[in-house]
C-alpha cells in the first residue's frame, strides 16, 4: 500500500504494509539511517524521532501514524548540526559511544520546545525513556541546559 510522508520537509510516497514500523521506512525504505535500531520494543529511545513537534519512539509507530502529520529525524534538524542542542552535544562533548545519541537528542529538542528552561528534575523525567548504556546521563544533562542558554541568545 501507498503512503506519502512528509519527513524533514520532503515528501516521500513509500510502498509499504500500513503497520510497518516508522524506523524501518525511514531507514531502509528512505535512506535516512541516523535514527538507530535499539530494541524493538520503546523501551531504550534510540529511534526516537518527532511526528509534530512530538517525541515518538519510531520502532512501534506503525508509518500509518505518521501519515498527516510532519516526521523530524536527527538529519532534519539542521542542515549542518548548528541546532542548539547539537551545538551543546558538542560543547559538553556527551557522545561517548555515540550510538543511542540521535535518539536523545531529539528527546532534548521535544524537551526544550516545551519548557525552554527545564529543571534538573524536568530533563530527568523527560529523558528517563532514552537509555545510555555509556551513562552519559550528567553530560547530557548539562547538555540540555546549554542548549536551553544558547536557544535563549
Amino acid at each position: 500500500m501507498a503512503f506519502s510522508i512528509n519527513v524533514n520537509g520532503t515528501n516521500h510516497t513509500v510502498d509499504v504494509e500500513p503497520e510497518t514500523p516508522l524506523l524501518w521506512v525511514l531507514r531502509d525504505t528512505i535512506g535516512l539511517t541516523g535514527t538507530k535500531y535499539g530494541c524493538g520494543i520503546a523501551r531504550c529511545g534510540a529511534c526516537t524521532v518527532h511526528i509534530d513537534g512530538q517525541a515518538v519512539k519510531s520502532c512501534n509507530t506503525k508509518v500509518s501514524a505518521a501519515v498527516n502529520g510532519k516526521v523530524t529525524t536527527i538529519e532534519g534538524l539542521s542542515a549542518n548540526s548548528t541546532h542548539p542542542v547539537q551545538v551543546a552535544w558538542t560543547e559538553i562533548g556527551v557522545p561517548q559511544c555515540g550510538y543511542c545519541q540521535s535518539g536523545q537528542i531529539m528527546a532534548a529538542t521535544a524537551l526544550l520546545a516545551k519548557r525552554p528552561r527545564p529543571t534538573d528534575a524536568e530533563i530527568d523525567d523527560a529523558m528517563v525513556d532514552n537509555l545510555c548504556r555509556c551513562g552519559t546521563y550528567l553530560r547530557i544533562r548539562a547538555a540540555i541546559h546549554r542548549a536551553s542558554d544558547l536557544a535563549a541568545r
